[in-house]
């Protein structure tokens, strides 16, 4: 019997980063391989189920990547009661956990918490002092987690939900992220939401810093906007270009290929989907020290300290000098492809599940 895995996201959009990749990217290897039956839960305009996805009644949030705020849990409740499923993973402690993982437990199913924003990411988004709402959000998170039985997580949990990771969270690539012969220009690139966490400003602030200044491109959308486009002018960035969020996957490689460095200055990143794909794309490539895809890509990625330009222009020149490492980003690309990130994902889903029952050849099972 194939098993039944629902993933439940409140912070999922249209234009959305790395939860939307990872979810699409679930469903099609769900749908293209049979290899477990996989079902969505997400907020959306009303509820209604298409297929193996369901939405609930929301109200809107932001317009600029389509995140919304769910009415509640009965929709929820009614689709976990409908699919009744083996796996429950949910992907934020906001959207009620305890109510969801009781009624989750009582069908028979195990919950894992998948860990991809932290208390300090989230505190960086609201205006205001951060010393107070870390502690408040970390309460939060280690609320939401308690009665879970297990979290999943690319970064060391401990510290933000009082529970260890046991399962490793994954992110895979698209087969369109691999190197190509087309040379690298000079324009600074950022790919990713536009708001003050990520800290773009650091980037505009390192290219002014190169003689002649460094010409910056920023892709994506976000509620910051504007904000950025004051701090660019304040940083005397003349050469600063906006585009909108970029779906396409093959135009994302070709611009992660073309630019002269990518850049994610963020120092938040719970994994780095942007910044890993363009390292498998053969770009050349920077990020914070403390961004996990760093240190699972095969050293591709020149890193600095969050919030040092100087770091950051330092990373760039020496991401800029490298040699040609396509034989190294062909290898990533290759052994990073989402069937595979899949189906380590449900063998650990499956072995936990065993060993909360007793029964070790349940890890086996079909």
């Amino acid at each position: 019997m194939r098993s039944v895995v629902a993933d439940v996201a409140m912070f999922y959009g249209p234009r959305s980063g790395g939860i939307r990749t990872y979810l699409n990217e679930k469903a099609r290897v769900a749908a293209e391989t049979g290899a477990f039956e996989h079902h969505v839960i997400v907020p959306g305009p009303v509820e209604r189920r298409t297929g193996s996805w369901h939405e609930t009644p929301s109200l809107r949030l932001a317009a600029s990547n389509g995140y919304r705020i769910p009415l509640g849990t009965r929709a929820l409740r009614r689709a976990l009661r409908s699919i009744r499923p083996d796996f429950v993973l949910l992907h934020d402690p906001f959207w009620r956990p305890h109510g969801v993982t009781q009624l989750s437990h009582s069908l028979g199913a195990t919950v894992v918490a998948v860990h991809h924003a932290s208390p300090a990411l989230n505190a960086a988004a609201i205006p205001g002092p951060q010393s107070l709402y870390v502690p408040v959000l970390r309460r939060i998170y280690r609320n939401a987690y308690r009665d879970l039985d297990a979290v999943m997580s690319v970064v060391d949990s401990r510290e933000d939900t009082g529970r260890e990771a046991t399962i490793p969270l994954r992110f895979g690539l698209d087969p369109v992220f691999h190197p190509a012969s087309t040379g690298h220009g000079g324009d600074l690139l950022y790919v990713g939401r536009l708001s003050l966490e990520k800290r773009v400003k650091d980037l505009f602030d390192a290219a002014m810093r190169f003689d002649p200044p460094r010409a910056v491109v920023v892709v994506g959308d976000g509620p910051a906007r504007r904000s950025l486009i004051a701090q660019a002018s304040r940083a005397g960035l003349r050469e600063l270009s906006f585009r909108p969020f970029v779906s396409g996957r093959e135009e994302l490689a070709q611009l992660y290929r073309e630019a002269g460095c990518v850049v994610d200055p963020g120092p938040h990143e719970t994994f780095g989907l942007v910044v890993f794909e363009a390292a498998a794309s053969g770009a050349r490539v920077v990020a914070v020290d403390s961004t996990p895809s760093s240190g699972v890509s095969d050293g591709l990625i020149e890193t600095f300290s969050a919030a040092d330009v100087d770091g950051l222009v330092s990373a760039i020149r020496r991401a800029e000098a490298r040699e040609d490492r396509a034989g190294i980003a062909a290898g990533l690309a290759e052994r990073s492809r989402w069937e595979r990130v899949f189906e380590l994902e449900l063998a650990d889903l499956r072995e936990l599940r065993a060993a909360r029952q007793g029964r070790p050849e349940l890890a086996q099972a079909a």
